[in-house]
C-alpha cells in the first residue's frame, strides 16, 4: 500500500500523572486495619480536629468532594468499628482519611484509543462531527482504567479536543438486584469453576436469586467446609461474576473528561482492559452505545459488555458462551440478517466472525482468517468495531510479525454476508516508525476503533503502548486498493 497517502497528525495524547483519583486503602489485612482505627480513636478531640484540617488543606484542591469520598472510604471499615455509633463526623472523617489512598491513573500510560461520534451533534460549524475519544489509561501495579477526551473532528479531520478538567471522579456502582440462575451457572463454567462446590452452592437457589440470598448460601457451604481450598477459590469466582454485573453512574454536572470507569470492586484488581466502543443502531432506530471489554483479576478474564446512552450512566454485564472465552472481541454496528455480530479471536490466533440472537450470550462461531503474511505470522485479530462502507464492512485488524512487532491492516467484508472476504491488506496499513516503536511495549501500533469522516478514514493509534495519536487515509484510495 506504498501509493495510499496516510498522513499522521501531530497531535499527540500523553499520559499526565497529576491527575488523581481516590480509592480505599486497606492494608495488612483486617486484623492491622482494626489496630489503625485504635490509634485513631484514641486521639483528643483536638488532635483529631487538627490532623483532619490537614488533610482538607493538603487534598481538597486536588479532588471534587473529597470529604464524600472519605466518608464512603469510611464506610467500607465501619463494621470493624465497635463504637462506631458514638462517633462523631470530624473522627469518621479521619478514619476514612486513614483508608484511602490518591491513585494516579495515567502514570504509566494512555493508549488503545477507540472512537465515536458524540450523543450531542448540535451548534457545529458545516463538515464537522463532535467526537468521544476513549482510552486505556494504566497506574500504579499496571490496573487498567477507561477514560474520556471529547472534541470535534473539523471538515480537514483535525481533532480540535475540549479542555480537559483537572479532576477525576470515579462513578457510584450498583449491583444488579437479580440474577439469572442458568445464566450465571453457564458464566462460571466457562471459567472452570469446581463444578461439585458450585452444585452444593445453588443448588438452594431459586431460577432468580437476589445477591443476599447467594452471599447466605456462600456463607452456609463455607461454614461446613471451612479448610477447603476448592471452596474458597470458588467462592472467590462467583463473587467477581457477582459483581461483574452492575451499574456505574456520574453526576451529570461532572465533564466527559472527568469520569474515570475504574475496577472500583476489589475483585477486578487488575483492571478493565481495551474497551472498543461501537454506536450501535437497532432495527427499530434506536441508537445506543455498547463496548465489548475484559476484566481481569490477575488470574482469570471476564468478556465483558458495557452499555450506555448518554456516558453518565453506563450497564456492564459479563458476556457467556464459549466463543467469548478470549480477549479481542468487538461488535458490528448494527444487525445483519436479524442477528448481531461480533469478530473475535476465539483461539487467540486467528480471526472469527459470531452470531447471536442475544446480545449478551453466544454460542455460533466461524473462522474468518488465519494469518498468512509475514507481518502477521505469530496471531492476527480485529482493531475495533467494523465500519460500514457502501462497498463493505471496513475491518481493522492487528498482526503480531517477528519480534513482535505490531501492524494495523485492513480487510472488506461483503455487507450483507460478513463471513465472506471480499478485499484484505497484502501488507501493513500503519507500522511503527522509528518515532514510535519506543516505549513500554517497543515496536507496537494499535487501536480500538476508528471513525469515517468526510471520505477519511480517522485511526486513533497507540505506538508502544506509551502515547497515542491519530492518523488520517482517504477512503476511497483505500477501497479501491481492496477491491483490485
Amino acid at each position: 500500500m506504498k501509493s495510499l497517502q496516510i498522513k499522521r497528525k501531530r497531535q499527540k495524547f500523553v499520559s499526565d500523572s497529576s491527575r488523581v483519583i481516590t480509592k480505599f486503602y486497606g492494608p495488612g489485612g483486617e486484623a492491622r486495619m482494626k489496630r489503625i482505627i485504635q490509634r485513631v480513636l484514641s486521639l483528643s478531640d483536638e488532635e483529631c480536629e487538627a490532623a483532619v484540617q490537614n488533610v482538607l488543606e493538603d487534598f481538597s484542591d486536588r479532588h471534587l468532594n473529597l470529604e464524600s469520598d472519605l466518608l464512603a472510604n469510611y464506610q467500607e471499615t465501619e463494621y470493624l468499628v465497635e463504637t462506631a455509633e458514638e462517633l462523631s463526623r470530624k473522627r469518621k472523617l479521619l478514619l476514612g482519611a486513614y483508608f484511602t489512598q490518591e491513585y494516579s491513573i495515567e502514570s504509566a500510560a494512555l493508549f488503545n484509543p477507540s472512537i465515536v461520534a458524540h450523543p450531542d451533534q448540535t451548534n457545529l460549524e458545516e463538515g464537522s462531527v463532535r467526537c468521544i475519544l476513549s482510552f486505556r489509561a494504566i497506574g500504579e501495579g499496571q490496573i487498567s482504567s477507561i477514560i474520556f477526551r471529547s472534541g470535534v473532528l473539523d471538515a480537514n479531520c483535525n481533532f480540535i479536543m475540549d479542555c480537559v478538567r483537572p479532576f477525576l471522579k470515579t462513578p457510584i456502582v450498583e449491583l444488579n438486584p437479580t440474577y439469572d440462575k442458568k445464566d450465571f451457572l453457564t458464566k462460571l463454567k466457562e471459567a472452570r469453576v469446581y463444578e461439585d462446590v458450585c452444585a452444593r452452592i445453588f443448588e438452594k437457589l431459586p431460577n432468580r436469586f437476589l445477591f443476599n440470598e447467594l452471599q447466605e448460601s456462600i456463607r452456609e457451604v463455607a461454614m461446613a467446609y471451612p479448610s477447603s481450598i476448592a471452596v474458597r477459590e470458588t467462592i472467590e469466582l462467583i463473587f467477581w461474576v457477582a459483581r461483574s454485573d452492575y451499574e456505574a453512574s456520574f453526576h451529570h454536572q461532572t465533564d466527559l473528561s472527568e469520569r474515570v470507569i475504574f475496577p472500583v470492586a476489589r475483585n477486578e484488581s487488575n483492571g478493565i482492559e481495551d474497551a472498543r466502543f461501537v454506536r450501535f443502531t437497532d432495527d427499530d432506530g434506536d441508537i445506543r452505545y455498547y463496548a465489548t471489554y475484559t476484566a481481569f483479576n490477575g488470574h482469570t478474564i471476564l468478556p465483558m459488555l458495557l452499555e450506555t446512552r448518554d456516558f453518565l450512566r453506563f450497564r456492564m454485564r459479563a458476556l457467556s458462551g464459549k466463543p467469548v472465552r478470549d480477549r479481542g472481541l468487538t461488535l458490528f454496528p448494527r444487525k445483519i440478517n436479524g442477528k448481531y455480530m461480533m469478530i473475535s479471536r476465539y483461539d487467540g490466533e486467528n480471526l472469527y466472525l459470531m452470531s447471536s440472537d442475544d446480545i449478551h450470550f453466544w454460542d455460533s462461531v466461524q473462522k474468518l482468517q488465519t494469518p498468512t503474511e509475514t507481518w502477521e505470522l505469530i496471531q492476527i485479530g480485529n482493531c475495533g468495531p467494523p465500519i460500514e462502507t457502501e462497498a463493505g464492512w471496513l475491518l481493522l485488524t492487528h498482526g503480531v510479525g517477528p519480534l513482535r512487532k505490531y501492524c494495523i491492516g485492513v480487510q472488506l467484508l461483503d455487507l450483507n454476508d460478513p463471513s465472506k472476504i471480499i478485499g484484505r491488506s497484502k501488507t501493513p496499513l500503519i507500522m511503527p516508525n522509528e518515532y514510535e516503536r519506543e516505549g513500554y511495549l517497543p515496536n507496537v501500533v494499535y487501536t480500538c476503533g476508528a471513525i469515517v469522516h468526510n471520505d477519511k478514514l480517522v485511526i486513533p493509534y497507540a505506538a508502544s503502548d506509551t502515547t497515542s495519536g491519530i492518523a488520517v487515509i482517504g477512503l476511497n484510495p483505500l477501497l479501491e486498493r481492496l477491491l483490485q
